[in-house]
């Protein structure tokens, strides 16, 4: 079974030249995948599809299974890279957009708003940055470059598919609701991290205790003033761009 899967991940291994960040590649494909994004969550709001987040989760699960394991069999020679791990910020939406058919039905609560609020504020956030700063988009191999791209033009597609539908709030409160699950997710990455240390490098969330954060600008800090209060003001930082984002999308039209 191990040979068929490994024969089967060959046939789409096809090598590239790994892009550099604001290359014509970088440039031209990001630009066009964020305006399709744009287009088609204005678009696909009017309509107000009902299953749109859950078959976005459902591609978002398929495509991470396919990654997880080209990388095992292809790029990792049958090992495991807890640096892979699918539990990010950018992983998140993935996980709550397969869960919103248990409680889009709630769609009303508190909670239920909660869920949909982070998904326009985070996805959106966690999709502009990276297509800011790609370098962790870029690989060797042609679909693992395009899994990182499209998997961000998505997180960008449901963060305003869910401001311009209103399922996302818009008050200072509904924000404020998000927190506590931002600080859900934070902490299980930080159970992630230090559960699987003896087995590897995971950094989930980038707030592993054990070494400095890897992001740009944040790394510095990190080794100034040290890896955990680093960790922390990186996380208070996310939870600023989440805000910023938030006070933004408050002025953007909603489809009636």
């Amino acid at each position: 079974m191990s040979t068929i899967a490994k024969a089967l991940f060959q046939m789409s291994s096809w090598p590239m030249r790994t892009p550099v960040p604001y290359s014509g590649f970088h440039l031209v494909f990001g630009g066009a995948g964020i305006l399709a994004a744009i287009f088609l969550a204005w678009k696909l709001s009017r309509g107000r599809h009902l299953h749109v987040l859950s078959a976005c989760g459902l591609i978002l699960a398929v495509s991470e299974i396919y990654k997880q394991g080209f990388l095992y069999y292809i790029v990792n020679g049958e090992q495991y890279d807890w640096w892979y791990f699918p539990f990010q910020l950018c992983s998140i939406p993935m996980y709550l957009c397969l869960l919103l058919p248990f409680i889009g039905p709630r769609m009303s609560s508190r909670p239920a708003k909660a869920v949909y609020t982070f998904l326009q504020d985070f996805a959106l956030l966690g999709g502009v940055m990276a297509l800011a700063e790609p370098s962790g988009l870029m690989h060797p191999y042609l679909v693992l470059t395009l899994h990182g791209f499209i998997w961000h033009f998505i997180l960008i597609f449901i963060g305003l598919y869910c401001a311009f539908t209103g399922k996302g709030g818009r008050s200072l409160s509904d924000f404020g609701d998000t927190l506590p699950l931002l600080c859900g997710c934070a902490a299980v990455a930080t159970l992630i991290n230090v559960a699987s240390h003896p087995y590897g490098n995971a950094d989930m969330f980038y707030i592993s205790p054990y070494y400095p954060n890897g992001q740009v600008v944040f790394h510095e800090i990190a080794l100034t003033i040290g890896t955990v209060p680093g960790n922390i003001l990186y996380l208070l930082s996310v939870a600023l761009g989440g805000f910023l984002f938030h006070v933004m999308l408050r002025h953007i039209p909603r489809q009636s």
